[in-house]
């Protein structure tokens, strides 16, 4: 798995394994190779795998989901944005704003461009993908509601958790995701369940903008989302890619 950190105050990408992490003469996203340099992954802090300028979202994404809402399955892929400054990494706290009254969790399979991507088609989205993480769209759901539109209640800082590294490849066909609270499994669900694949979703995102190395593209979140309070841990689990863990803290 593909990593980014901080070591003696410098922040590096390397590939972690067993606990280890080779250190990589470049970004990942900038073809970095391995060098014979290690460190122990209990030394470093974890940030967030990439440092995107945009992280554009698909909402309602997951059959589950849809029937747990009672709500039909949409023609094309709604999306919505949160921007740059809400991404944090692994272990970071998610800090709940003070004006609102509900936070919610959503577990999500996060998309890592790798190219710049304009008008491409589904079967060549593969290409434009650098790999895949784990995600949290993290909402303030009583803000985004009194809203009618979804910016504010999106796009807080550290409101998107991504990590904690990145994989080339996932078998979307049959990966289990799952987000628990403090233990307690509240999302639990397949990622063939997707309504959009991760090539229509790409595809579909690029014919309305451009996508550019580094951006990430939250899939949709799976039935069970539900509210946290501060002190609140959240994990979400992706076969194939790892755990994201991150705890709701009082600002």
């Amino acid at each position: 798995m593909y990593v980014r950190f901080k070591h003696n105050n410098q922040i590096k990408d390397g590939f972690l394994e067993d606990g280890a992490i080779t250190i990589l003469t470049a970004s990942m996203l900038d073809g970095g190779q391995l060098t014979l340099e290690t460190v122990s992954a209990e030394d470093v802090t974890f940030l967030a795998p990439c440092m995107p300028s945009k992280i554009v979202c698909v909402g309602l994404n997951y059959k589950d989901h849809a029937e747990e809402m009672s709500m039909e399955m949409p023609k094309e892929p709604l999306l919505f944005l949160k921007p740059s400054t809400s991404v944090i990494g692994h272990g970071e706290d998610i800090i709940a704003p003070p004006h609102s009254k509900r936070l919610d969790y959503e577990g999500e399979l996060a998309i890592i461009i790798g190219r710049k991507a304009k008008n491409i088609k589904s079967s060549d989205a593969p290409d434009y993908i650098f790999g895949f993480s784990c995600a949290n769209d993290f909402t303030a759901r009583d803000l985004q509601l009194a809203d009618g539109q979804w910016a504010r209640g999106k796009s807080f800082d550290t409101f998107c958790p991504i990590g904690p590294g990145v994989v080339k490849t996932i078998n979307e066909n049959d990966a289990k995701i799952e987000l628990r609270v403090n233990g307690v499994v509240k999302q639990s669900s397949n990622l063939n369940q997707l309504i959009f694949s991760v090539n229509e979703v790409v595809s579909y995102i690029s014919e309305q903008m451009t996508l550019l190395p580094g951006d990430v593209v939250l899939t949709g979140t799976p039935h069970g989302v539900g509210s946290v309070e501060p002190g609140d841990t959240m994990s979400i689990s992706i076969s194939g890619i790892g755990t994201l863990s991150n705890t709701l803290a009082k600002a």
